[in-house]
């Protein structure tokens, strides 16, 4: 009594079947998969810039040697 036949399945997927609908479960089905790509092609894309070399940070200057330790961040543009 404690598994489940295949009758008991069969009687699951048709209450489920008149409940939703064909058309709204083959919606379901194909927003899943679709969910299930995008994150199969996020793993492959993240673990391929993983391979990669890190950037370096960006390059702070030190202003004096005295005792005053300030730093400045300097961003490097490129102009078009």
């Amino acid at each position: 009594m404690g598994s489940l036949s295949i009758w008991h399945w069969l009687i699951v997927l048709l209450i489920v079947v008149m409940v939703f609908g064909t058309k709204k479960l083959k919606n379901i089905g194909s927003d899943l998969g679709g969910a299930v790509k995008g994150f199969k092609d996020g793993m492959r894309e993240g673990s391929s810039s993983a391979d990669e070399k890190p950037v370096a940070p960006a390059a702070q200057v030190s202003s004096g040697a005295g005792a005053e330790k300030t730093t400045i961040d300097v961003e490097a543009r490129h102009k078009s």
